[in-house]
């Protein structure tokens, strides 16, 4: 698919990660969003609810994006996708620095921002990847971690701007900034190689590959789905809410709370870089085990333990660490179970559950009573997942298109 020429000292692979982790950077950005809610509230004269609501549209629309951006790579190519998701991403911020009302805030910063960045977000991850079969979790940890890190160099970027000229000026600067780097980053990419996919059951180094529709047909793609909601609805809700809870059930005052979301960002990127890392030295389902028995602690926290200012930073710190370490391996254990080279189509379906979960949270937390249901729920999740991701094995394959047996997954990748 790749017609561009290679031009450079650089291997294409290493030019795709430099490129990877600049568009990586910039697509994270957007969970910045809350800086904007109440500037843009008073602005349109609507509630700050309603402004947050954008976030929401905006998590959907990522999540629908990202499962149908493999297919547009297989037919441009990921540099002119990547391209055309950055023009899109700076074009989106800047109609959203002018607009005067909440509908057109919802369709400019909620769904063309959420498309844009869903159209680069996973696709980029997945062909990074592929480059690297044999360091795939430390791959996958740099691009994610360049993600999270992105949310936190622009938390910054954004509060400048801000100060500096309001939310406009703040919009039309992260237009101009986020577009030259996803930019410049696609320019430097380079669609990944075909990787070659075992044919019977005695090559273990080479998963076999599954088409989506081949993925459908076996448990261990359910039980996967299942792992990644629970994964998505724990940390997206109890990141989204932490500066709440910490006001209104743990009793702090606004500016103690609010230091949560730096713990927040820091623990985050911590769990993609140390899980990631660690990915590559056993069993990646272990790995998630792991990260969902670290979330279990802090959200068991959040629901029993009477908190006070650090057990509550703690509490959020082990959610968000689960959290990022286990989005940044669920990649590649996708990839040891389904193959490389569908794995942007595969991982993309299950990213779905990106969107799912984030909305999980608070609907059950508006239908049933708040924080505490929804932490009670989501320990039940946890536990069901738990059990999932330690007894999980790889599927195996022989001469049926498809067979449903499971094998003993190797502890090393």
């Amino acid at each position: 698919m790749d017609n561009y020429p290679d031009t450079g000292g650089l291997s294409p692979g290493i030019k795709t990660l430099i490129g990877t982790v600049l568009a990586q950077f910039a697509l994270g950005s957007v969970y910045t969003w809350s800086l904007f809610n109440a500037p843009l509230a008073a602005q349109l004269n609507e509630p700050v609810s309603q402004v947050a609501f954008t976030f929401g549209i905006m998590t959907l629309a990522l999540a629908l994006a990202s499962s149908v951006s493999g297919h547009l790579q297989a037919r441009f190519g990921v540099r002119r996708v990547t391209i055309g998701a950055g023009l899109l991403l700076g074009a989106s911020l800047a109609l959203t620095s002018v607009v005067g009302q909440l509908w057109l805030l919802y369709l400019t910063a909620g769904l063309l921002i959420g498309l844009a960045d869903g159209t680069g977000y996973l696709m980029t991850l997945s062909n990074c990847v592929r480059f690297f079969p044999k360091n795939k979790g430390l791959a996958s940890a740099c691009a994610i971690g360049a993600y999270g890190l992105g949310s936190l160099g622009f938390k910054y970027i954004n509060l400048y701007f801000l100060a500096a000229g309001g939310a406009a000026l703040s919009f039309q600067m992260w237009a101009v900034l986020a577009c030259v780097m996803v930019v410049i980053g696609g320019a430097l990419m380079h669609d990944a190689p075909q990787q070659k996919a075992a044919t019977n059951a005695s090559e273990t180094d080479a998963p076999a590959d599954y088409t989506l529709s081949e993925c459908f047909k076996t448990p261990q793609f359910w039980l996967l789905v299942t792992v990644f909601v629970t994964i998505c609805m724990s940390g997206l809700y109890v990141i989204g809410v932490a500066k709440d809870v910490g006001e209104l059930y743990v009793h702090l005052d606004a500016a103690t709370a609010a230091e949560a979301v730096a713990i927040i960002a820091l623990a985050n990127l911590g769990g993609r870089l140390v899980l990631g890392v660690l990915s590559d030295r056993m069993a990646r389902s272990k790995v998630v085990g792991l990260a969902l028995l670290v979330c279990a602690a802090g959200v068991g926290m959040l629901r029993f333990m009477p908190l006070d200012q650090y057990s509550f930073y703690l509490s959020v710190a082990c959610v968000a660490f689960s959290f990022g370490g286990a989005i940044t391996v669920f990649p590649t254990l996708v990839s040891d179970y389904f193959g490389m080279n569908h794995l942007s189509q595969n991982y993309g379906f299950i990213y779905l559950g990106f969107g799912v979960g984030s909305f999980m949270g608070s609907v059950i937390a508006a239908l049933f009573g708040g924080f505490v249901a929804a932490f009670s729920v989501m320990l039940m999740m946890i536990a069901l997942s738990l059990c999932i991701a330690f007894t999980i094995q790889a599927p195996k394959r022989d001469d049926q298109p498809v067979n449903h047996s499971w094998q003993l997954e190797s502890s090393t990748h």
